[in-house]
């Protein structure tokens, strides 16, 4: 897996270049799904890939939540911005909490970070055995191959008085692996300007082939196309 700075050692910028994103809007949407398609009550909710804990921030208020993600970087500003909720370094694919909850999420499209199918059937897997009988997930996936458009570039920003932040990329595509190098420039003030690379590559899953993993692993789930972010859907598993 490639490296990426912005989950680690550059993860203090990761807010601020997705302060365009409404995580408050996110969590109520997230919440009204898990009203609408529980099958069990309790409050014990897992979120894989939590991130800096954006999600989180508002799911605490809720549930019992408890965030796991691969990159230590990103945990530590969780830790720091979110308090009562803890927080441990895993792996989606392989992790093992010797617990089960009652809703498990894995959102912004994380998902697309094992790659392969093999991996994507053993994280699945994995969801599976964390999650109680009736229990709910909640995944957001990444684009598919027909919708992925590469080549096209892409620029974010963010400024305040003391910062400015901009990320550009030119996507494409090596069989079904979606590949952005992200290129960052970052100007603080009294300090040099930063420049840095990183590389993000993350796997195209059709549609159907999710939901048959999922079936095969012990769902009962539905897609859903309008879900948290334009053209990524959602898929909805309750365990068997």
């Amino acid at each position: 897996m490639a490296k990426q700075l912005i989950y680690g050692e550059q993860a203090r910028y990761y807010d601020l270049i997705y302060s365009f994103k409404d995580f408050a809007e996110d969590a109520r949407k997230i919440i009204s799904l898990i009203s609408k398609y529980r099958n069990i009550g309790g409050n014990d909710l897992l979120e894989i890939a939590c991130g800096t804990g954006e999600h989180l921030k508002y799911l605490n208020k809720k549930y019992n939540c408890l965030g796991i993600d691969l990159n230590q970087g990103m945990l530590n500003v969780a830790k720091n911005k979110v308090k009562g909720v803890k927080f441990e370094r895993a792996n989606m694919i392989n992790f093992d909490l010797n617990k089960e909850f009652d809703i498990i999420t894995c959102l912004f499209s994380s998902i697309g970070y094992v790659k392969t199918k093999d991996n994507l059937r053993k994280t699945i897997n994995n969801f599976a055995k964390h999650l109680k009988k009736g229990g709910l997930v909640l995944i957001e996936p990444w684009f598919t191959k027909k919708s992925y458009r590469s080549g096209f570039p892409h620029i974010t920003t963010y400024q305040d008085d003391n910062i400015k932040i901009a990320r550009c990329s030119v996507s494409e595509v090596k069989g079904d692996v979606s590949i952005l190098d992200m290129h960052y420039l970052v100007a603080e003030k009294n300090k040099k300007v930063k420049y840095f690379i990183d590389k993000h590559e993350l796997g195209m899953f059709d549609k159907d082939d999710i939901l048959e993993i999922m079936r095969n692993e012990g769902f009962k789930v539905r897609y859903i196309k309008k879900g948290l972010m334009k053209d990524r859907g959602l898929f909805i598993g309750i365990k068997k």
